[in-house]
């Protein structure tokens, strides 16, 4: 019976790997993901910031402040912030504080900013009148509730 490598072993690995210009195998998702239920975002532990980088053609520096990891059906996956993506869990609300509030200020407005909605919100926002209105969805959202598109998976 062969024995599978330790999330120690694997993670002890990954620099090296690194170093001499080697992928990131596919098996570090495995034992990270098998012996946690990681399935709340945490912070890229640095072993893992370079694979993260490469998932995002992005350079490796902010990874260790912007990004996260988590796994689903053991799978390793990373969301990596940038330009105001959630890497939350997706807010599926159809009424918001601050949408209304917005549409007593501009009733009749055809869209209303994500700076009022936040980032997290899957719908797509109007005023009619001035009562805020939830159109369709934008984002798809998975299993867990996080919006899919702003998750990758790292192999």
């Amino acid at each position: 019976m062969r024995r599978l490598p330790t999330v120690k072993s694997v993670l002890l690995a990954l620099p090296l790997a690194i170093c001499i210009g080697a992928a990131v195998p596919a098996a570090a998702a495995e034992p990270y993901c098998r012996g946690h239920a990681r399935s709340q975002p945490v912070k890229v532990p640095h072993a893992l910031a370079p694979a993260v980088a490469k998932a995002f053609q992005i350079d490796a520096g902010p990874v260790g402040s912007a990004a996260f990891i988590r796994c689903t059906g053991g799978r390793l996956m990373a969301c990596y912030v940038g330009a105001n993506l959630n890497c939350g869990r997706a807010d599926r609300r159809r009424r918001l504080g601050g949408a209304t509030a917005w549409c007593r200020e501009h009733p009749g407005s055809a869209n209303i900013p994500m700076a009022v909605t936040g980032h997290a919100t899957v719908y797509s926002w109007s005023c009619r009148g001035r009562r805020a209105i939830a159109g369709p969805s934008v984002f798809t959202v998975d299993r867990q509730g996080y919006v899919g598109d702003n998750w990758r998976e790292i192999r």
